[in-house]
C-alpha cells in the first residue's frame, strides 16, 4: 500500500464528493481536499481538470498512484484495499439489502436532481418541479426498505455504504429542495443519528466550506 497523501477533488456542496470524503474519514485515510468548483467557476470543465477526470464531474481520488473516478467506485476500491473498519455487512443477504439502499440513492435520486440538468429545462420551475419528483419518489422508496433493513443504521446496527450515501442525498433535500423529511420517519431518525457520526461531522459540508 502507498503511503503517499491521498488527493480528493471535490466539491463542498456535491454530494458524491461528500461520500468518498466521509469514506476517507471513517477509515481513517490521510487526504488532502482539492476544491473543484462545478457551479459559478465550472472548473470542471477546464482541460486541466478534464486530463484528471474526462468525464468532467466530482470526485476524483488519486491514491496508491493511480486516478479513480465516481464515487462508488472509489469506496469499493477503499473497501478492498483498506477493509479495516469495513463498510460491508457480512452476510450475503445484508450485502444485498446494503447495495439495493445504495442503488436508489446513486441511480434513482442523485442523477436526476442534479444540478448538471438545469440547462435542459426550460424554467427554474420545471427543473425544481422534475427534481422535487424524483427525490420524494426516492425517500418514499427509501422510507419502505429502511422499515425492514434499518436497526441503528441503514443496515442493522453497522455503518455501511449505505449510511455512507444516505446522508449526504438528505442534506441535499433538505438544504437544496427544502423538503420535509418527517413525511419519512425511518429516514429522519437516521439522518439524525448519522450526522451525530464524528467522521460525519468532520466531512460536512458547511466545515469543508470554511476551509475554502
Amino acid at each position: 500500500m502507498a503511503s503517499n497523501r491521498a488527493i480528493m477533488y471535490g466539491y463542498y456542496l456535491s454530494s458524491c464528493s461528500w461520500r468518498v470524503r466521509a469514506a476517507l474519514q471513517y477509515k481513517r485515510i490521510p487526504f488532502e481536499e482539492r476544491s473543484v468548483d462545478i457551479v459559478k467557476a465550472r472548473q470542471q470543465s477546464t482541460e486541466e481538470y478534464r486530463a484528471i477526470n474526462p468525464a468532467q464531474k466530482v470526485p476524483a481520488l488519486v491514491i496508491d498512484n493511480v486516478t479513480l473516478v465516481e464515487s462508488m467506485a472509489i469506496l469499493q476500491y477503499l473497501e478492498d484495499t483498506r477493509p479495516e473498519p469495513t463498510l460491508t455487512p457480512k452476510t450475503p443477504l445484508l450485502r444485498a439489502k446494503m447495495t439495493e439502499l445504495c442503488e436508489i440513492v446513486v441511480s434513482g435520486i442523485q442523477p436526476l436532481q442534479n444540478v448538471g440538468l438545469r440547462p435542459h429545462f426550460e424554467s427554474l420551475q420545471k427543473y425544481q418541479k422534475f427534481t422535487k419528483y424524483w427525490t420524494e419518489r426516492g425517500l418514499q422508496t427509501l422510507e419502505d426498505l429502511l422499515q425492514k433493513s434499518a436497526g441503528k443504521y441503514c443496515v442493522g446496527d453497522q455503518i455501511t455504504m449505505a449510511d455512507i450515501c444516505l446522508v449526504p442525498q438528505l442534506y441535499n433535500a433538505v438544504s437544496r429542495h427544502e423538503l420535509d423529511l418527517s413525511k419519512y420517519p425511518t429516514v429522519s431518525k437516521l439522518y439524525q443519528t448519522l450526522l451525530n457520526e464524528n467522521f460525519f461531522q468532520q466531512t460536512h459540508p458547511e466545515k469543508v466550506k470554511s476551509k475554502v
